[in-house]
């Protein structure tokens, strides 16, 4: 009885959580890195949505998505579990916007049936479905979780997705140049010096190898040039 009441207290306290903080990495389209406000980076999981993996067709325009969404902005989260990974599982909120439903709404993500009850995101799936916005457009598009089952680990080379339909912009979203991290390339630079900005280090120390920006491993590069 006593096990039982330890577990139930511990899965309350996660669901009640609620973490603020800058997003300072995205990985896909449904998981970032929170930089919390006592600077503790925390991996976040969006829930109850599933993201094309990045080798799937619209991979990496879902990614971008995510990326205009929250990336290097103030969110806050709330927690609803952890996940056997060790990621928080919940719901990111950027000004009044939810997140994970935005993501829905413009064609980069599924509703993910097996873990999501929220009849918004349902209505929202359907709506964008209808449209064919973002990866709706391929009327065969795969569920990540159906391409996971698979064993698919790539996607063909001569398979490339088509050009997204794109619903309006919702009101709570804004634009964020520094999010478009296209412009940036690997070409050899390792030193904060030789950067131009907090989005620029960002990006190498996430995609180019031998990178010397980052002195304590916290996932902010160039914190006294740049990154402040």
């Amino acid at each position: 009885m006593l096990r039982f009441f330890l577990i139930l207290l511990f899965m309350t306290s996660v669901h009640a959580e609620t973490l603020s903080g800058h997003i300072i990495g995205i990985n896909d389209g449904d998981t970032a890195t929170l930089l919390t406000t006592d600077r503790k980076p925390v991996k976040i999981r969006l829930w109850q949505i599933d993201a094309p993996e990045r080798d799937q067709a619209f991979g990496e325009k879902s990614k971008q998505s995510l990326s205009d969404l929250i990336y290097r902005k103030d969110v806050t989260v709330q927690v609803d579990t952890q996940d056997q990974y060790g990621r928080s599982v919940g719901k990111v909120f950027v000004g009044g916007m939810d997140v994970n439903l935005e993501q829905i709404k413009r064609g980069m993500a599924w509703f993910y049936t097996q873990y999501g009850s929220d009849e918004k995101y349902r209505a929202a799936e359907k709506q964008a479905k209808a449209a064919k916005y973002g990866l709706w457009i391929d009327p065969a598009a795969e569920a990540p979780w159906q391409w996971r089952a698979s064993g698919k680990t790539s996607r063909p080379a001569a398979v490339n997705p088509p050009a997204a339909n794109l619903p309006a912009p919702s009101k709570a979203t804004t634009s964020n140049p520094s999010a478009i991290v296209s412009n940036y390339r690997c070409d050899g630079r390792q030193h904060c010096s030789q950067m131009s900005s907090c989005a620029e280090a960002t990006y190498f120390i996430k995609h180019c190898p031998n990178v010397k920006m980052d002195g304590n491993n916290d996932g902010i590069p160039c914190e006294k040039q740049w990154c402040k």
